[in-house]
Parts: C-alpha cells; structure tokens; sequence
C-alpha cells in the first residue's frame, strides 16, 4: 500500500439558513479588516483584498483571537500551494498538492491552531508536514517547530517552501508519525493532520504535562471527530470532542 498522509475535513458549521447572516457579517467584517490592518501587514505578492476576504471568513466561522488571526493573516498561503492553484490560494477551501494530497482550508487551520493555545514558548510537533503551510502557521506564533511527513517527495517541496518563504524555526523530517519524535520531546503542542483508529500510545507520551495535542479520531468511513486531549499537571490525560470531520486515515509505514 502507498503511504497516504493526510487530506482535509469536510465539516462545517454553517447551515444553509445562516448564508445571508454570514455574507453580512464578511462583508462587515471586510471593512472592519481594511481600517485596522494597514498594506505592510499582508504578504506581498497576492491581491491584499483576497488576503482580507479570507480574514472574513475565518471571523464569520466565529473565530476572535487575534493571535491566530494575526498568524493566518502573515502567512503568504499561495507560497505553498502549486501554481496551477495559485489564483484560488485564499479561498477557504483545501487545494491539492500533490500525490493524493491538500492544503487544508484555511478555516481549519485556524480552528486547529487556536485549540492549541500557543504561545512564544511553545514547542510543538506536527503529524503530516503536507506542503508545509500549517508548520508555517505554527512557527509565526512558536519559536520551535518540528514536523513529521512521510511522503518523500511531499516533505522535500516543503522544505523548499519554508526556506523560499522565510522560515527558519521549523525542523522537518520523513517518518511515520504514529511515533512521534522521541529524541526532540516533550512538546507542549501536537497537532495531528490525518485521522487515526485511536490516540497514539507514542504521542501522548511526548505530550508534555500541561500540554494538548489535537487529533481527529475514527474510521476513514464511519463517524471521526476532532479530540482535544489533555495531560494534566499530574500526568492525567482528559479528552474532549470538538466536531466531527472527515479526513483520510493516518498510514503507517
């Protein structure tokens, strides 16, 4: 069997009666992002108001910390998406990259990211590297990095994407997840980008005290949810479901 990494969830909290509302509230939110956020606080090379209708939307979904939004928002997405997609880089949608593979949507990524509760000091290791955007997102709020993908090709085009864009604290490697990093633990964060049958022995117990890990958890074709789990001080473990999604199963090697 090919190694598979992972792909995007298809959950959404928005229902149909609440599109008017929401169409609002980007429209709102738009003007409210174009008065606080000035030309110099956007990746060049995109048209700042598709940076700014991602921003929206994000907001509309309910999402309000400004650290997150503030990472989203310097990330330059369409540096890591391939340039046949490059046009759609700010829509909130996953695009493919290869090798079965997507960029999540930048909701998601969002949403993830907040769930960690980072901060500067924050180390934290991420499960499937993809094109490197999510690490990306990471590094803007964390000092240390590490991510885990394993397809080849896949971990080389990120890496060539962090270094053209910048980033320097994100280490990456090509292994199976499922283990973890060892040598670099404790994290203070994991994030797990594809869905396994259960939480990972090898990554709880790299997961430091205090710290969280996010996951989705279930069957590639039954119900999966994403858990946010928990090791207290006293080394307890509390899990808790966030929503449900759907993204393709966690592949060993």
């Amino acid at each position: 069997m090919s190694p598979i990494r992972c792909s995007f969830p298809i959950y959404t909290r928005i229902t149909i009666a609440q599109i008017p509302l929401i169409t609002l509230a980007i429209a709102f939110l738009q003007l409210l992002l174009g008065m606080t956020a000035s030309a110099s606080d956007f990746p060049q090379g995109f048209p700042e108001k598709e940076i700014r209708k991602m921003l929206a939307t994000i907001q509309a979904y309910g999402m309000t910390d400004t650290t997150v939004l503030n990472a989203m928002q310097r990330v330059p997405r369409h540096a890591f998406v391939p340039e046949k997609y490059r046009k759609y880089s700010y829509q909130d949608s996953p695009l493919g990259i290869g090798y079965g593979q997507t960029i999540s949507q930048p909701y998601i990524v969002a949403e993830m990211t907040w769930l960690l509760n980072l901060t500067p000091d924050s180390k934290v290791l991420e499960i499937g590297t993809g094109s490197g955007y999510q690490a990306a997102v990471l590094s803007e709020i964390s000092s240390q990095v590490y991510s885990i993908e394993i397809v080849e090709p896949l971990l080389e085009q990120a890496r060539k994407n962090l270094t053209a864009a910048g980033y320097t604290n994100i280490k990456v490697r090509l292994g199976d997840g499922y283990h973890g990093w060892p040598e670099a633990a404790p994290f203070s964060a994991i994030i797990v980008t594809c869905a396994a049958g259960h939480i990972p022995p090898p990554l709880l117990d790299q997961l430091a005290r205090g710290g969280r890990m996010v996951i989705p958890v279930g069957k590639r074709f039954g119900t999966q949810y994403l858990i946010l789990v928990t090791k207290q001080m006293d080394g307890t473990i509390s899990s808790k479901n966030i929503l449900p999604v759907r993204f393709v199963p966690l592949v060993r090697k």
